[in-house]
């Protein structure tokens, strides 16, 4: 009976290590309430680089800078840490850039890198510290057609599914790197893309933010 009692508990044991999730959440606190995102395993530079700022509490009381509704919402500028109102904010990091991991399709929802644009980039690198989440609008599958023939790249049918109904932004896929993506609170992601805003799409009240790791 004991060697049975034994068994079983190893059989259980195994079990919830291979149910183990492998992905680190973390939780993004904000004015308006929190958002809850899962960090991808195959972006791990991204990753770990999300996870050492938050550790640092590098993100806490920095503003949600950037919003356009039906596209995303953008904050981890350092710059816009106790901002003047009207200044312009955008252009700050930790001072470093991250090697792009770009696969993902932006799909609502999703959590990816900002960078700069154009030839002064042309390995695409991402900030060290921006991101913005996709919010995105419905897509069509002509509008999916037309990317795929632009960009030469072919959407699986879950990718196409979600696009077409969920939504989100595929104009941006294979320009970004995506690292991760909302599990909880895509309310207040979408509250926040409403938020009144200024000149250069910055809220009219601050947005602010503070990174944890579950």
């Amino acid at each position: 009976m004991k060697l049975i009692n034994f068994l079983a508990a190893c059989c259980l044991l195994l079990l919830a290590s291979c149910n183990q999730d492998p992905h680190t959440y973390a939780m993004i606190e904000t004015t308006y309430g929190d958002i809850k995102v899962k960090l991808y395993e195959t972006t791990p530079k991204h990753r770990d680089n999300f996870i050492k700022l938050a550790n640092e509490n590098f993100y806490d009381s920095l503003l949600f800078h950037r919003i356009i509704d039906g596209f995303m919402i953008q904050g981890g500028d350092p710059k816009s840490r106790d901002a003047k109102p009207g200044q312009n904010l955008g252009s700050g990091g930790p001072g470093y850039l991250l090697d792009a991991e770009i696969g993902s399709p932006h799909i609502r929802g999703t959590l990816a890198a900002a960078r700069t644009g154009g030839p002064s980039n042309p390995d695409k690198k991402s900030s060290g510290s921006q991101f913005y989440i996709t919010v995105g609008k419905v897509q069509t599958d002509a509008a999916l057609d037309g990317i795929e023939k632009q960009k030469g790249i072919t959407y699986n049918p879950t990718q196409r599914q979600l696009y077409t109904t969920v939504g989100g932004a595929p104009f941006l896929d294979m320009d970004y790197t995506v690292f991760g993506e909302v599990v909880e609170g895509m309310e207040v992601v979408d509250k926040i893309a409403k938020a009144p805003k200024q000149f250069g799409d910055r809220p009219t009240d601050d947005i602010k933010m503070a990174v944890r790791i579950l």
